[in-house]
């Protein structure tokens, strides 16, 4: 997978900044935009520094639906497509309710889905449904679409409130990924 070199090393253990606790004033607009496949493109080409988009993804907030590259000095707006983030690897642990799903994203960010660390599926701007993890802070990074796979061949029907939904678990937790009947097209 490409992303995989990349990502060695990357993992959970760094930490990123209190951008949460900065209140700079609003600067402008960045001509940056993440689009929908995970490529960050700023004037109008991509980034090709891996390093310097983890470095920008560890600055990033989101405010009031908008998101914003934040500094102790400065805020910037930036364009999201879809999410800020991919998530293109997932490691399982254990299985059946006790299973451990961790997704790790395009920056190196990882999240393991359970209390905190939802996984949704929902609509992505193209209107289709996708799932998606929350990362940290409001900001989410859509499943690409080969851990997807991966991440419904997991998945079991479970009886919930409104009939048989098909998901999986993680931390103890379900998430559903549509209903049964969906279940049947991945055969």
């Amino acid at each position: 997978m490409r992303y995989a070199a990349e990502l060695e090393g990357a993992g959970s253990a760094r930490r990123h900044p209190p951008v949460e606790k900065w209140d700079p004033p609003y600067c402008g607009e960045l001509n940056l935009v993440i689009r929908r496949d995970g490529v960050w493109v700023h004037e109008g080409s991509p980034i090709g520094r891996a390093a310097l988009v983890r470095l920008f993804s560890t600055v990033l907030r989101r405010e009031g639906g908008r998101y914003f590259l934040v500094t102790p000095v400065e805020k910037l707006g930036v364009v999201v497509e879809d999410a800020p983030f991919l998530a293109v690897l997932m490691r399982v642990e254990g299985a059946g309710t006790s299973q451990r799903l961790t997704f790790t994203t395009n920056v190196g960010d990882e999240a393991t889905a359970g209390p905190g660390h939802e996984l949704v599926v929902r609509p992505n701007p193209a209107g289709e449904s996708a799932p998606y993890i929350h990362i940290r802070a409001g900001l989410w990074a859509k499943v690409a679409r080969p851990v997807y796979y991966d991440l419904v061949a997991l998945g079991e029907p479970r009886d919930c409130e409104g009939g048989v939904r098909f998901g999986v678990y993680s931390l103890g937790v379900f998430f559903p990924l549509g209903s049964a009947t969906d279940a049947q097209l991945f055969g």
